[in-house]
């Protein structure tokens, strides 16, 4: 999520139900081979005395891959012929749940990691070399799609970029997220279905444990409803009619995030292709780890993906399988058969600035990185006087500083500390009070301005640096607006991206929400006002200029998209139709101009 995203755990987890040998692994991702197929080994007198000197250097990296494999006992979490109960005891041994909910990996000593020249080859990692995404749209005939959107505003907003997008072609879309985005969905002209689940309850569980697993047993009743709400309104979303005008749907295709969980599920049983976009990496690489996991060897980064999608579905399977039984009458998948996010079939896009964070080069040509999604909001936005007028009393720009809606532990002692941070260094500031209660004052300051929601891309422009909780949407706007950034983590992708502009050099390293502190925060705005930062800051939101990250998103959509026999040659004069023409009649009656 960009505000992140987790899974729930059982207690204790327990067994699949019967062995992972009786329907086919998805879990099984050929990043990571499986025991069973390993090769015993290559003996000298086995290597021909006629060898090349190419050929002695493949069979050395060959060589190098396997005794990699025979030293790894986490081959065997992938091996077919192993029980359950095995399998739980190995994934125990090399992964553990903290106390605030992420999951620290830990892989052999004596394992290395491979060289991207001899990586595991999987479907994602076919080649890094693809078809690239500046081919023109083709024309396809409209399509009915459902969006299958868990989260935040931050997740949602992405999507409502992109279906508006779709609907410039002709399709037909429905957003399929929660409720309380229902004004926001139908005001930028889409339709709109409820799915279950309160953000607030989500976000409030996902900080205090790190968008994962549980902290505390009491809290896995609370979670688990949560999620089964989720889970059992994705079918509804598909298909049933609209709930305000009673409109007939059907969906031909999905989009959909991750946090969605039952989202593959309905595809299969529905029988349409889904595609999935997302704002956090999902799909295994060996250049970073899960952004939801700890993991200090680079070995283990991989690994990482398969272990954090194993336990997320230990803590869901049960409520997936109800799920199927009861409502898609399909079969119960198995242990580590039905596992989330490594489908390799699946295409998949994400939603970021390769400027920012390049494609790595072991996810292959069914996985696109496809820019940041930017929704337009600052062009419709009058601002309150009050604001413009606060704004141009000095010619200093002022520091942001907001963590949207993510609700705080104590915002009383956070606004002294962000107060003293700017008065210490001699900023004015912007705090956005939010979900979370900042900004309560003893007495006004005239150097600080008190703030509900205002749309980021009307007033980062407006700011020289900014300082937030590291959501993808909200950090790519402080990016493209060229400020320096500071990113402090309450949890899910978070820290990923607070590593990521650090490393860019366009802000400090991230502090964590549990270590904000007065000297920290001082130092990160000084960190900010060096004149060098701001450089780096110019430079990557110009080189993000060039990026169209919905256009990337739609042409992604497009090109995985399964071609259809009946599907008519594209019109030499084709023009994408505005949707008033294509399905205004639909449009009409949900109000829409």
């Amino acid at each position: 999520m960009a505000d992140g995203s987790g899974g729930i755990g059982k207690e204790n987890g327990g067994g699949g139900g019967g062995s992972s040998s009786s329907s086919p692994s998805v879990i099984n991702d050929r990043s990571l081979p499986r025991a069973n197929t390993m090769p015993s080994g290559t003996k000298n007198s086995e290597i021909s005395e006629t060898s090349t000197g190419q050929q002695n250097f493949e069979r050395s990296k060959t060589e190098r891959r396997r005794q990699n494999l025979r030293t790894d006992p986490t081959a065997q979490l992938f091996d077919d012929k192993m029980s359950d109960k095995k399998k739980l005891k190995m994934l125990n041994r090399i992964a553990t749940v903290k106390h605030d909910g992420t999951v620290v990996v830990e892989v052999p000593s004596n394992i290395e990691p491979l060289p991207l020249d001899i990586a595991p080859v999987d479907t994602y990692g076919e080649a890094a070399d693809e078809e690239p995404l500046e081919t023109d749209l083709q024309y396809i005939p409209p399509l009915q799609i459902v969006m299958l959107i868990v989260g935040t505003r931050g997740d949602v907003q992405p999507f409502v970029a992109i279906g508006k997008r779709l609907q410039d072609y002709g399709h037909r879309v429905r957003l399929a997220t929660h409720a309380n985005f229902k004004e926001f969905v139908l005001t930028a002209g889409l339709e709109f279905y409820p799915l279950g689940g309160d953000p607030k309850v989500l976000a409030g569980y996902m900080v205090k444990n790190k968008g994962f697993l549980p902290s505390a047993p009491s809290e896995i009743p609370i979670q688990r409803k949560q999620l089964k709400e989720i889970i059992f309104s994705l079918l509804p979303a598909c298909k049933d009619p609209d709930m305000d005008s009673g409109i007939p749907f059907k969906a031909d295709a999905i989009i959909a995030n991750p946090p969605a969980y039952g989202h593959t599920h309905v595809a299969e049983a529905l029988k349409v292709p889904i595609h999935i976009f997302f704002t956090m990496p999902w799909t295994p690489t060996s250049e970073f780890p899960h952004p939801l996991s700890r993991v200090k060897q680079s070995a283990g980064y991989r690994l990482s993906y398969q272990i954090v999608d194993s336990m997320i579905w230990l803590g869901i399977r049960d409520m997936i399988n109800e799920f199927r039984k009861k409502k898609l009458k399909l079969r119960p998948v198995t242990y580590l058969s039905g596992a989330q996010g490594s489908a390799s079939d699946i295409p998949h896009g994400y939603i970021w600035s390769p400027h920012l964070v390049p494609k790595p080069k072991d996810w292959g040509p069914r996985i696109d990185v496809v820019g940041f999604c930017f929704l337009d909001l600052a062009s419709n936005y009058e601002p309150p006087e009050e604001l413009v007028k606060w704004l141009e009393a000095d010619e200093e720009k002022p520091i942001y500083v907001g963590f949207g809606s993510l609700p705080v532990q104590e915002p009383e002692k956070m606004t002294q500390i962000i107060v003293e941070a700017l008065e210490t260094t001699k900023q004015r500031g912007i705090i956005n009070k939010g979900w979370g209660g900042l900004g309560n004052l003893a007495e006004p300051k005239k150097s600080i301005y008190l703030l509900d929601n205002v749309p980021h891309d009307w007033l980062f422009l407006r700011c020289k640096a900014v300082v937030h909780h590291g959501g993808a949407g909200t950090t790519a706007a402080g990016l493209k607006a060229a400020c320096p950034t500071t990113i402090v983590p309450f949890f899910g992708d978070q820290p990923f991206w607070g590593d990521r502009v650090h490393a860019r050099g366009v802000g400090p390293a991230p502090i964590p929400v549990d270590q904000f502190s007065l000297p920290k925060l001082v130092d990160a705005i000084n960190y900010m006002l060096n004149p060098k930062v701001k450089e780096q800051a110019v430079e990557l939101a110009e080189a993000m200029k060039t990026e169209d990250g919905v256009t990337g998103a739609v042409k992604a959509f497009f090109k995985h998209l399964p071609k259809r026999s009946e599907t008519p040659e594209r019109p030499v004069d084709y023009q994408p139709s505005p949707i008033e023409e294509i399905l205004g009649p639909v449009r009409k009656c949900f109000g829409c101009s």
